[in-house]
């Protein structure tokens, strides 16, 4: 088989898998004009049309059905056996792709990222963030970050931050110009920024105390999905921020953000890494478990002000503290 013969059969399964022209280019990095153009390629060499293509979808025809059959098992054996004998060698090397949910990657991965970079040089981390319940086996992942609740039970799981919670903050000056709620529904009469997560949604406002629990529609003038905006917003004052505890542990540490309705925080589960059950797993994703799971035992025995981690400027307490 020549090269381009394989990569017009790579193209095509990865247009398959993803259902989707730009996502399949983007995860190629490539072109979504070449990518049309090699799948074109691809058809007028078979002489076949392999895809059923809109201006919104694609779907497989049925001769399409039956290479990918065919060839994607073949293309997956092929990549077993590039990843067996990458991890033959002393070094770990190669690409490890990662999906995090966009909250933990500055309680998990902005931590470690320095560290790891130093000590794995020939490792390039391809890390897409994402909150939607992503199948890493399909999306072709070796491995990914979520909340311990969101993991299916055929994966392996490893804990790298402890349970947190849900809190509501505003800035001391803030308060002093719009008074502190004292229920979950007076946040009503606030100015609330708001946070829309990587899926589209905006994150709920929920609370709860004592087995009650109460969502509560919240009003503002700042929607981002830029979790570090939503802080700097809420540190200039300009209104009442909603986010995971841990991740605001050093500006409420220094007083610079004041938590609101405690007794009404939302227990939030941890983050874990999981990823599939392998019997020879790659050199590189084993390098990046171990030295995640040897970061998070030095968290839990260290004070916060011996473990400072630069976020935008500002110093956040290490994440095995933040609960």
């Amino acid at each position: 088989m020549r090269g381009s013969e394989f990569g017009e059969l790579a193209a095509f399964v990865a247009i398959a898998d993803h259902g989707n022209f730009s996502k399949a280019a983007t995860h190629l990095g490539i072109s979504t004009s070449t990518l049309s153009q090699t799948i074109r390629s691809l058809e007028e060499r078979l002489g076949v049309r392999l895809l059923n293509r809109t201006t919104r979808s694609v779907a497989l025809t049925e001769a399409g059905e039956s290479l990918l059959r065919q060839v994607h098992p073949a293309l997956t054996e092929l990549g077993n056996a590039v990843e067996s004998i990458s991890a033959a060698r002393d070094t770990p090397a190669g690409v490890l792709r990662l999906t995090v949910g966009s909250l933990a990657v500055g309680m998990v991965i902005d931590p470690i990222l320095p560290g790891f970079r130093a000590a794995y040089p020939d490792i390039t981390l391809d890390i897409t963030v994402d909150d939607t319940l992503v199948d890493i086996v399909d999306g072709r992942f070796d491995a990914g970050i979520r909340t311990g609740t969101r993991i299916e039970r055929d994966m392996i799981a490893l804990r790298v931050s402890p349970d947190s919670r849900f809190i509501a903050v505003a800035s001391p000056a803030y308060l002093a110009a719009h008074g502190r709620p004292d229920e979950p529904q007076a946040l009503r009469q606030h100015n609330c920024i708001r946070f829309r997560q990587t899926s589209g949604a905006i994150l709920p406002w929920e609370f709860e105390r004592q087995g009650e629990k109460v969502e509560v529609a919240v009003e503002g003038a700042l929607i981002t999905n830029n979790i570090d905006l939503a802080i700097r917003a809420a540190l200039d004052g300009m209104g009442v921020a909603y986010m995971l505890q841990g991740y605001m542990a050093g500006p409420i540490a220094d007083g610079r953000l004041i938590p609101l309705l405690e007794e009404w925080s939302r227990p939030y589960a941890g983050y874990h890494l999981f990823y599939p059950s392998r019997r020879q797993m790659p050199a590189k994703l084993r390098a990046f478990v171990e030295f995640l799971r040897d970061a998070t035992r030095r968290a839990l025995l260290a004070p916060p002000h011996l473990v400072p981690v630069i976020n935008g400027g500002k110093p956040r307490a290490p994440l095995s503290l933040s609960a």
